[in-house]
């Protein structure tokens, strides 16, 4: 994702300070309250979509924390080239759910895991090493159009959960449609009229108002709590791991708009300093991407990428460490070693989840509308693109037995609306003429790749 960089902010700790620790423990608290919900939701709504039960839902989630700490301490500090030593919060991106959840219900999650640790690394290895190459290629029309899909694909995925969660018996009762209206009422309330912490803590404050009101309500079942121990190590190969080539493509394209959403989110962090990022920095974020993410899924962890919300937040906060954020980090691995917090998140009835992920889903939409319209003229070429790229990827998600004459491998790999839109938008804003094509805005393209290194930064 592209962003704007008007300057420098006035910072109130910059990138190599350490703050006192008791102040650093809190921001970096902070910091883990803002993440840890959308976080778990991928694997609590992968978990759930391909039937698993509390005990392995449970380890899914604290596979989800524990491999989002590891690859957050390694981006605050590095190991070798691995690492931006820039303050970036990694989590598992909602990118990969549409996938996840097919490929995990027509394969099993052997071949996701399979997936993600064939094309994790390779995919974004190739494109840090490469990555000046391949940048062209990535304007804010065709990243933009990507994070458009993504929140539209998960508000049908919300509203189920709102009523219930598919299958339910209950689906569609009042006190679930009560709840998820309590959570939205209540994060939409504190996000628009509140200020500070409880404005940037809206969503957690939603969903624990919810939950509190689900006890109350005896409408949880704490039993897979009591059973889940206090303690535990990650099991390598604990739901299997199988190579079939049609889901490691698949995942292969995704991972390439995952590096597109890691390259937004670390050019939003150094905009704070009036600088975009170094090829260095570059190169070290998205190798972290590829290989926490490849080394994860042998455990059972879906793929790490960078948390927009958090690189949001450093500029909001005008609180640069990347001290601050290795705290994170520290406090997300400790969570994985305790099955106990996976257990209790998995707790929070679906209702209470879907008013955060309508939310949620609304606002990713949201944000890449905003992408397009601050970066892109709405001219007809473009908005053939627009239109074209969105209408292809809603028509195979909603309509997903349009494709059922086309081989088995093929209808996998296109029933992905991510794939569909990000694939068309490439490839139309790549070979249609037009002031963000890199085949026919080649010179304006390379002086754009060149006006970061200077002091004063533009626009992308």
């Amino acid at each position: 994702m592209a962003t704007d960089t008007d300057g420098e902010i006035d910072l109130e700790y910059e990138l190599d300070e350490r703050p006192p620790l008791p102040k650093s423990i809190l921001l970096g608290l902070q910091h883990v309250a803002v993440m840890i919900v959308p976080a778990t939701l991928v694997a609590y709504i992968v978990g759930g979509h391909v039937g698993l039960g509390g005990v392995d839902m449970a380890y899914l989630v604290q596979m989800v924390l524990l491999f989002s700490g590891l690859a957050t301490v390694v981006q605050a500090y590095t190991v070798g080239p691995v690492g931006a030593r820039l303050p970036i919060v990694m989590g598992t991106s909602f990118t990969f759910v549409s996938a996840a959840q097919d490929i995990g219900a027509s394969y099993g999650l052997a071949a996701v895991f399979g997936a993600i640790l064939v094309s994790g690394f390779v995919v974004e290895g190739l494109i840090g090493w490469q990555f000046e190459r391949i940048e062209p290629f990535f304007p804010p029309l065709v990243t933009g159009l990507v994070v458009v899909i993504i929140g539209l694909y998960l508000i049908p995925v919300a509203m189920d959960y709102a009523a219930g969660g598919v299958n339910a018996s209950d689906y569609g009762a009042m006190h679930n449609l009560g709840l998820a209206t309590l959570v939205l009422a209540i994060a939409l309330g504190l996000n628009l009229f509140a200020d500070g912490v409880a404005r940037v803590l809206s969503i957690l404050a939603g969903i624990a108002v919810g939950y509190v009101v689900a006890i109350a309500a005896g409408i949880v079942n704490f039993q897979t709590v009591s059973e889940a121990a206090w303690i535990a190590l990650p099991r390598p190969g604990e739901f299997g791991v199988a190579f079939e080539p049609v889901p490691i493509v698949t995942f292969a394209f995704l991972f390439l708009v995952s590096a597109m959403e890691t390259v937004g989110d670390m050019s939003s962090i150094t905009a704070a300093e009036g600088r975009n990022p170094t090829d260095k920095e570059f190169r070290g974020g998205l190798f972290t991407d590829g290989l926490l993410s490849s080394i994860g899924s042998a455990f059972g962890a879906f793929p790490v990428t960078s948390f927009s919300q958090n690189a949001g937040m450093v500029n909001f906060t005008g609180v640069m460490s990347r001290h601050v954020v290795g705290i994170a980090g520290g406090f997300l691995i400790l969570l994985g070693f305790v099955p106990k917090v996976g257990a209790a998140i998995t707790t929070i009835p679906e209702a209470v989840f879907g008013g955060a992920v309508l939310l949620m889903a609304g606002m990713v939409a949201a944000s890449g509308l905003r992408l397009i319209v601050l970066h892109t003229d709405l001219n007809r070429r473009n908005m053939v693109i627009v239109a074209t790229s969105l209408g292809l990827g809603l028509g195979v998600t909603t309509t997903p037995g349009a494709l059922a004459g086309l081989p088995s491998a093929a209808e996998m790999f296109f029933r992905q609306p991510v794939i569909v839109t990000g694939l068309m938008a490439l490839i139309l804003n790549t070979f249609v003429p037009g002031d963000q094509s890199p085949l026919f805005d080649a010179p304006a393209a390379a002086q754009s790749a060149e006006t970061p290194t200077v002091e004063t930064p533009t626009d992308d």
